[in-house]
């Protein structure tokens, strides 16, 4: 095992969580064994975690804060664990979630991340590249914290129909995410409405963006390309864009009657049929 007194606190998030956590183990008296035993892990993952060779997830530092009476600085913590986790050229993109008050989405072939499941992530980051798959989707998953604030963002997906035809994993992987997609029909905060085929030629065209709202920085269109992003606060851009996302609201069927084609579409193109 590496020699923990050589982690340096200061080389990363993750490194300065395991210090953390050692620290915190060590002055409540426990061997990592113990530990493991009163969180329901093991002793070995918390060791791989102290020593910044295994993902802590949000879940490990939540039981951990509570059996350490940390006071929540783990699930502090894990936040900045998590974003550093993330692509470099999409971290800036983390941050902008976790300020925004608002986001406006439109997506022309996959369901937003903030709204994946955990088999929908799974499949869409293995497509090309399964390597450390089980943490790169629990990073990506983290993220949804973001609705679990005590003031959570508004947020308002428009989606081509595209996304709910595209076989993403498999047959119960797209039931069970279009399952989810159902159940904000009662939260007021995340709203989903698609955009039909019958819409013809529409304003999203030129692909899928993203426009961030903050309670006083100018607002940000955030378009992606393959390995990369674009945030811009360009006022001509921000202005094309939110009209373009008011026309593509416009022409999207209403939140009733979406969730009406995707629960078809879930029972109809993914329903318990042998595979």
């Amino acid at each position: 095992m590496t020699n923990i007194n050589v982690l340096d606190p200061g080389a990363s998030p993750l490194d300065y969580y395991g210090f953390e956590l050692r620290r915190l183990r060590e002055a409540a008296g426990l061997t990592q064994r113990q530990l493991g035993e009163i969180v329901n892990y093991t002793g070995s993952l918390v060791g791989q975690i102290e020593t910044a060779r295994k993902l802590p997830t949000p879940e490990f530092s939540e039981r951990v804060d509570a059996a350490l009476g940390a006071d929540g600085l783990l699930s502090r913590l894990v936040v900045l664990v998590m974003r550093s986790q993330l692509p470099g050229w999409f971290q800036q993109v983390a941050e902008l979630e976790e300020r925004a008050i608002k986001m406006q989405t439109f997506h022309t072939h996959l369901v937003h991340g903030l709204l994946q499941t955990k088999a929908y992530a799974r499949a869409v980051l293995g497509a090309l590249d399964e390597s450390d798959l089980d943490d790169r989707t629990a990073v990506r998953l983290a993220r949804q914290r973001i609705f679990e604030k005590s003031e959570p963002p508004v947020f308002w997906a428009v989606i081509s129909e595209t996304v709910l035809l595209q076989e993403v994993g498999s047959r119960k992987t797209m039931r069970e995410q279009l399952a989810h997609l159902l159940t904000f029909m009662s939260n007021p905060r995340i709203n989903v409405q698609v955009l039909p085929f019958s819409a013809g030629a529409h304003a999203g065209l030129q692909g899928s963006f993203d426009l961030f709202h903050f309670v006083q920085d100018p607002d940000i269109v955030y378009t992606e390309g393959y390995g990369s992003g674009h945030p811009t606060a360009n006022p001509d851009t921000v202005k094309d864009c939110s009209l373009r996302y008011d026309h593509l609201q416009a022409a999207a069927l209403s939140l009733k009657d979406s969730a009406e084609l995707i629960r078809r579409v879930m029972e109809d193109r993914y329903g318990d049929q042998v595979a």
